[in-house]
């Protein structure tokens, strides 16, 4: 029976620590804001400064190197350069600038309001006051260093690629007569695009903003979604409150994304070889751009602009642009959104409750597994004597990641294959991580990252799955993904590896062991991986010596002993 008074209380209680919790994430954003946002924005923006040279002369270089560009189009491409690395300049330094006072100001306010979801009155109140504070500090510094190695360490990588990538399926050509086209269409599209893509945005953004507010609201009186949990209605009040900047933020990322969608028709027309369809497409991009808005924020479907046809023939989906969400609300959004920057608009319809969203896998938790996993083999093969401390000081010592040591992959890729192996013995439908949890297409997390390495993993787990390699052909794959080419090391390592005697085997097994170490590959250009992958080697060098010292006193006290008879 429902007691009046009882709710009464639970009521104040709500508003009570809704005022407390925005009081104290305010002064706390107030102290703590300005100096993580500045040590975020200065050291941004003196990487960007300071590798800005670097880059110039990387890119240029790698240009020049590849073959897998002709003459013409490397002249177009660093033709290109000049105005591509001053947009680079201009919305990265402005970007930074607007993430450093964004993170600084409102992580901390955020903190606070998610310390009232902790259990006991008097832990709510402790974590109020500090969380927010100093590891906010931290986290710019975080941030800051990801940044750098995205900077120093992976956009070399991705140069280096292309620098040494295969030329066997020939170059990539443009004719001269093209290169015209390809220049005016890129500028049409920035003149075209940006003050279109703007003024949609700014047209749609009091619809979005009532419509977000409208949404919330419901939700708060028929305590749904984010305010199912009397715990959570702090944080989704806070939701309410700041929605207006979410809705700033759509509109500062649609005017973003313009920029890359408009030189995109310079692409159209190299790939279409026709200077009217990148005409076409630089009209029917706003269009599009209309569309999509119109879907996420349930106005009216289709546009009243024009919409030509600039494609002769369907492209796969993996060529196109995506600059956008990859996947709408709505079915009819997954085409669109491959050409059409979105703004960012969270789902304005029915939220999920907190407990159906505790349920979905989170990427950090996938990144803690995996480094767990890495840490967990590399103590296996320190064991075994397989990696030394040396090849471990080795990757600590080297320079740059495009050097690649013996354990710069092996590591990774070694507890990849084995989370398959582990995945497959168990009949997981997905991916099974250490603590046992089964990520699979239901509940991984929504995020463009895991799209790009989710799928090919499974086709990757059901390769493996199909060609039933024998315990002896497993080890022979462990050989090949921790020493590769090593041919003398791969044979001073008995594991009890079995050479199959059928060639198609043998070639299967090292293709896998590519494709497991190209698709670490791949995950180490991202921001958290160096610093991750960097604590985990120092561990386990950390373990290494420890190991070795306990060796060597065991030994001490053997050889006393002896003397001692």
């Amino acid at each position: 029976m429902w007691n009046p008074l009882k709710g009464f209380l639970r009521l104040f209680y709500v508003v009570f620590a809704f005022c407390l919790a925005l009081f104290l994430g305010a002064l706390k954003g107030l102290v703590v804001g300005p100096i993580a946002g500045l040590v975020l924005i200065v050291g941004n923006v003196g990487v960007i400064l300071g590798l800005f040279p670097a880059h110039v002369a990387w890119t240029v270089y790698a240009l020049v190197k590849t073959c897998q560009f002709d003459v013409a189009l490397k002249f177009v491409l660093l033709f290109a350069l000049p105005p591509l690395f001053a947009l680079w300049l201009g919305l990265s330094i402005a970007g930074s600038v607007l993430l450093g006072v964004g993170y600084g100001f409102f992580t901390p306010w955020v903190s606070t309001f998610e310390a009232f979801r902790r259990g006991g009155e008097m832990k709510k109140f402790m974590h109020s006051i500090v969380d927010g504070t100093w590891g906010t500090i931290k986290g710019s510094c975080t941030v800051v260093r990801d940044f750098a190695d995205l900077c120093y360490h992976s956009y070399p990588q991705y140069l280096k690629e292309l620098r040494e990538g295969s030329c066997s399926n020939g170059a990539h050509t443009i004719r001269l007569i093209e290169v015209p086209a390809c220049l005016v269409v890129g500028l049409m599209g920035l003149i075209v695009e940006i003050p279109l893509y703007t003024a949609i945005a700014i047209v749609k953004s009091p619809y979005m903003l009532f419509k977000g507010w409208q949404r919330l609201l419901h939700d708060l009186v028929s305590r749904e979604g984010p305010f199912l949990e009397t715990a959570c209605v702090p944080v989704a009040g806070l939701a309410i409150l700041l929605w207006p900047l979410v809705v700033i933020g759509s509109v500062l990322l649609a005017i973003f994304s313009s920029f890359f969608v408009g030189l995109y028709g310079s692409v159209i027309v190299y790939q279409e070889r026709s200077f009217q369809r990148g005409v076409s497409y630089v009209i029917a991009m706003v269009s599009e751009f209309d569309e999509y808005t119109n879907d996420w924020l349930y106005l009216r479907e289709g546009s009243i602009l024009p919409k030509p046809q600039y494609r002769k023939k369907k492209v796969p989906r993996s060529s196109e642009l995506s600059v956008g969400a990859s996947t709408g609300a709505r079915g009819r959004f997954s085409s669109i959104a491959l050409d059409a920057p979105a703004m960012l608009v969270p789902s304005l319809g029915p939220s999920r409750s907190v407990r159906e969203a505790i349920q979905e896998v989170k990427v950090v938790q996938i990144w803690e597994d995996m480094t767990r996993s890495w840490e967990l083999r590399g103590k296996e093969l320190v064991d075994a004597k397989v990696i030394m401390s040396s090849d471990l000081n080795e990757l600590i010592r080297a320079k740059s990641s495009t050097h690649e040591t013996t354990v710069s992959l092996a590591i990774p890729s070694y507890a990849l294959l084995h989370c398959l192996l582990n995945s497959i013995k168990a009949g997981a439908g997905g991916i099974m991580l250490s603590d046992g949890t089964d990520v699979n297409q239901l509940n991984r997390p929504q995020d463009i990252l895991i799209d790009w390495f989710f799928n090919p993993i499974l086709v990757l787990k059901e390769q493996i799955k199909a060609i039933k390699m024998g315990e002896g052909e497993l080890r022979l794959l462990e050989k090949f993904i921790i020493f590769g080419d090593n041919k003398e090391r791969m044979e001073a390592w008995d594991n009890g590896s079995l050479v199959p005697e059928d060639a198609v085997m043998a070639a299967q097994i090292q293709a896998m062991s590519r494709r497991l170490i190209g698709m670490m590959r791949s995950v180490s250009k991202l921001p958290t991986y160096r610093r991750r992958y960097r604590q985990v080697v120092k561990a386990l060098i950390a373990y290494s010596l420890e190991k070795e010292g306990s060796i060597a006193s065991r030994s001490t006290k053997s050889v006393a002993s002896i003397e001692i008879v």
